[in-house]
């Protein structure tokens, strides 16, 4: 109560020397201090997320808790605070009113404009010493780094096994509480979490809320919407070992791989030829199904390959 009264009271004398934002008492400066060091002390124990003040830790437990105040009408994502909502609802709007102040590009979220402009500042977004691989932001690093350290900070209080994210243990528990797993209405797959539930069900709504701000193509998931960005970035982050030679997503590297390897995982089970990647059998299965899916729209030819329709086309062209 003391402490609240200095508001009225006392003129604000402590003063942040990065933003010159003022402060009646120096806990509520050090509170500030916490988002320029990129510090975020409150941690949800559910889903591993973290905040910078104990207030948007509470605020962000009330979507475990069920209470979502806040609903879109285009998409039906939950928020619990309004203004998330609305910053959200510029993925279906469109609206950009973050503006570079060194070639003006436009962008819907100030986390999209600071990464942008790390092109013309020159700095590097956060990576991992040990295996290089980078992050949007410090707090998916320190989750990344627990992979090379061991750290296993979620316990369950049942048999006591550890897991690296609480998400993971929230998943294990279910073992002991006899907990069905989300499930989908329309084809019966079941799911990890109630998040990955939801998108999912994209697939049979054809809901794609996450927009690419450089080519406005959408898409589902905010993953597939990352490796898509890599496109216009040109991050590659997962090397080979081998040759060096660099991927924009890490299956598309295991798959590289195999080439070094020898490994050939995928058989024909009609001449046991063998193949490094399931899209390079099925291509080849139609040797033996005779099934040629690509048509040419000017002489109705057919193809079993889309880059021999591709050649072919040439000839209307010419």
């Amino acid at each position: 109560m003391k402490e609240h009264q200095v508001i009225h009271t006392v003129e604000c004398t402590y003063s942040c020397d990065v933003s010159n934002t003022t402060f009646g008492v120096r806990s509520s400066l050090k509170l500030h201090q916490h988002v320029h060091a990129g510090e975020r002390l409150y941690g949800c124990t559910v889903c591993d997320k973290k905040f910078s003040t104990k207030q948007n830790l509470e605020i962000h437990q009330l979507l475990h808790a069920g209470k979502h105040l806040y609903d879109c009408a285009m998409c039906n994502k939950k928020f619990s605070r309004k203004r998330n909502l609305k910053v959200h609802q510029r993925i279906h709007t469109g609206e950009h009113p973050y503006h570079c102040d060194v070639c003006n590009k436009a962008f819907s979220f100030t986390k999209s404009l600071k990464l942008h402009q790390r092109i013309h500042t020159g700095e590097l977004p956060p990576h991992c010493d040990v295996c290089n691989k980078t992050f949007s932001s410090r707090g998916n690093l320190r989750l990344h780094q627990r992979i090379h350290t061991g750290e296993r900070p979620h316990r369950c209080d049942v048999c006591n096994e550890t897991f690296r994210y609480a998400r993971d243990l929230k998943i294990h528990q279910r073992v002991h509480t006899g907990e069905l797993p989300p499930h989908c209405d329309v084809c019966n797959k079941t799911l990890s979490c109630g998040r990955s539930l939801r998108q999912h069900q994209r697939i049979h709504t054809g809901v794609r809320p996450h927009r690419c701000e450089a080519c406005n193509k959408t898409f589902s998931s905010t993953r597939d919407l990352k490796i898509h960005q890599r496109s216009h970035t040109g991050e590659r982050p997962y090397g080979c070992d081998v040759c060096s030679k660099t991927f924009i997503t890490k299956e598309a590297m295991k798959i590289h791989l195999r080439i070094h390897t020898g490994e050939r995982p995928y058989r024909c089970d009609v001449c046991n030829k063998t193949f490094i990647d399931s899209g390079k059998l099925k291509v080849h299965q139609r040797v033996h199904t005779g099934e040629r899916p690509y048509c040419c729209d000017v002489c109705n030819k057919t193809f079993s390959r889309v880059s021999t329709l591709t050649v072919h086309q040439r000839v209307h062209t010419r």
